[in-house]
């Protein structure tokens, strides 16, 4: 497939790099604008890489114990397999983009960090599967001592890129993570390219991921870098709407001053839900992204028709923002009986969510983020794109 074509010295021959030949649209992004959607699609498009698996985890730590992952390629599987089993949906594989797109979003040093971190680590802790921080370099600990150490060891650099202790890095994580950000980017260069709809199954996920961290299940921010190249390649305008049950705080921190990229949550109240820090309601953005950022926080059980409520709110402040594409990060997290999350929202519901959304009439490329029930979370996503319309 085609790419939107983008300046990137790791990405092989021809494949998404910007002055390809024979590419007509090489010198035309800052130009090119998305058109309104009139007619959705009769199938829609699936992307998924069978990378993700490479990110394995045995273990988290979270709420204070060690416990199996709630994050794990069954995920994924039992989304893929459930949409395999609809004539609706048709699968296409990724298109490899290289790092440039995420290196336009996160810090290089991040990059390379996960790049090497897990081998570096079995130098210091040989064969440890699961590699997690246990020291954070807060700042307060070095006061009045001029700061850390310029060339920390694996141990110290863990703490320092990482923000939490439920994302362990295994052997092929990186790889996984980079399969994750394929599958977005071509998701979303099908819908560029004309396709009223498409679906990036992307594991892991990312909107916990801010430009200098990773986190939260989280490696890179899959919707950011997918948002940020549409906004820069086309100039077009573009709004990432977050329906995963936890509030998305990389992406919120990676597009809080820009005016081009608008952040629209519907989530968990953070006083009482994970990331707890941000997703406030008095979070608006500020400089260039003022009144380009809208949290909407949920109260505990909040139904179909309360989520109902709460996204024809976002619904309206998208309309007004008028974009010429939506990124949706779809956690299906929301569920009633989603073992992390504490609200109340039914197939049907998630089904209602996908035909709201459809009514903007936007082009619209979803990409996944949470939901932990493993036994629905396959349905519950097909429900949503169903009610997308495909």
């Amino acid at each position: 497939m085609a790419g939107l074509c983008i300046r990137n010295r790791d990405a092989p021959p021809h494949v998404h790099g910007e002055g390809c030949p024979g590419d007509p649209r090489s010198h035309q992004g800052s130009a090119r604008k998305l058109n309104r959607v009139e007619s959705r699609n009769l199938t829609m498009l699936v992307f998924a890489s069978d990378r993700h698996k490479n990110h394995a985890p045995r273990a988290e730590i979270e709420a204070s114990g060690l416990q199996p992952p709630f994050e794990h390629p069954g995920r994924a599987e039992a989304i893929r397999n459930t949409l395999a089993d609809d004539s609706r949906f048709e699968f296409a594989e990724p298109d490899p983009w290289g790092v440039g797109p995420i290196e336009a979003v996160h810090d290089p040093g991040l990059v390379a960090f996960l790049e090497r971190a897990w081998a570096d680590y079995q130098v210091a802790h040989p064969d440890t599967h699961d590699v997690v921080p246990d020291f954070f370099p807060m700042s307060g600990l070095m006061d009045g001592m001029g700061g850390f150490p310029r060339e920390p060891g694996i141990d110290l650099e863990l703490g320092r890129w990482c923000f939490e202790t439920t994302t362990p890095l295994t052997k092929g994580s990186y790889d996984a993570a980079r399969s994750a950000v394929d599958v977005a980017l071509t998701a979303t260069q099908a819908v560029t390219d004309g396709a009223a709809t498409a679906y990036a199954l992307c594991r892991p996920p990312g909107h916990h991921a801010p430009t200098g961290l990773y986190g939260g299940y989280c490696f890179f921010n899959n919707a950011a870098v997918a948002a940020h190249h549409v906004a820069s390649t086309t100039g077009s305008k573009v709004t990432v709407l977050d329906v995963d049950y936890h509030h998305g705080n990389g992406t919120q921190q990676i597009f809080y001053n820009r005016g081009d990229v608008q952040y629209v949550s519907l989530h968990g109240d953070p006083a009482r839900a994970y990331p707890y820090i941000t997703g406030f309601e008095a979070e608006a953005g500020t400089g260039l992204g003022r009144g380009a950022n809208l949290n909407v926080p949920l109260p505990v059980g909040a139904d179909d028709d309360a989520y109902l409520v709460s996204l024809g709110r976002a619904a309206e402040a998208i309309a007004l923002f008028a974009p010429g594409l939506i990124v949706v990060s779809l956690g299906v997290d929301a569920f009633y009986n989603d073992p992390i999350s504490d609200l109340g929202v039914t197939a049907d519901g998630f089904e209602r969510q996908g035909a709201l959304v459809a009514e903007l009439g936007l082009p619209t490329v979803v990409l996944q983020e949470g939901g932990y029930d493993v036994e629905t979370i396959g349905d519950n996503v097909r429900r949503w794109l169903i009610g997308l319309g495909t």
